[in-house]
């Protein structure tokens, strides 16, 4: 009798083994065909560069800060307003990293490209100037009611060592958007915030 349960244990505990190996591989599948889903195309911003020639010598420095924001436009998500007042995330698109560290990285390459000013940084280049280019976005969507990209930015240009403000604009600029989905609405933001960087540049050289 002792044999006969010696036995009946083995073949129990093969068949325990057989479906524990069943399961790890099964789990092991449906673990494989999340990791396999593609993760959101990321699409980056690009620098103005179309600026008319200099009709004098490059002057001035200037300090570029980080854009301000809500909480809508602070992270890697493309926003699309379904109606105004409504506001939503595009899915399976984003930016190539937080929508105001980006924009400062291009608007900043942007002065650069036009070569109006001696020099341009961000605060933690810490270069020596009078004045910091600070702004608040208030837009950066596509507008599904009218198929339209919508850029909206307000700057100022501030003394460094008085935080006085010296002056100060609202650009705004809105283009159609040939859909709202992926590449087409990325594309018209990018095309929207070059026309903003444009006009922001050749404003600001003129103050500073």
């Amino acid at each position: 009798m002792r044999v006969n349960f010696f036995r009946l244990s083995s073949r129990a505990k093969v068949t325990a083994s057989v479906f524990a190996l069943a399961f790890a591989l099964s789990g092991c599948s449906g673990l494989g065909g999340l990791l396999s889903k593609s993760p959101p195309a990321a699409y980056d911003l690009t620098a103005a560069s179309d600026f008319p020639p200099r009709s004098a010598s490059a002057r001035g420095q200037l300090v570029i800060a980080e854009p301000t924001t809500l909480a809508a436009y602070d992270s890697e998500k493309i926003v699309v307003r379904p109606s105004p007042g409504e506001a939503a995330q595009l899915a399976g698109a984003q930016w190539q990293d937080r929508l105001p560290r980006l924009m400062q990285a291009r608007i900043l390459q942007s002065f650069e490209n036009a070569s109006r000013l001696r020099a341009v940084g961000r605060p933690v280049d810490k270069i020596a100037t009078d004045f910091v280019l600070t702004s608040e976005l208030r837009a950066f969507e596509i507008s599904a009611a009218d198929g339209t990209a919508v850029v909206e930015i307000a700057a100022k240009i501030v003394r460094e060592r008085t935080g006085r403000i010296m002056a100060a604009r609202v650009f705004r600029v809105s283009v159609p958007a040939a859909s709202t989905e992926g590449g087409a609405a990325a594309a018209a933001l990018n095309e929207a915030f070059a026309k903003v960087q444009r006009e922001i540049v050749l404003w600001a050289a003129r103050l500073v």
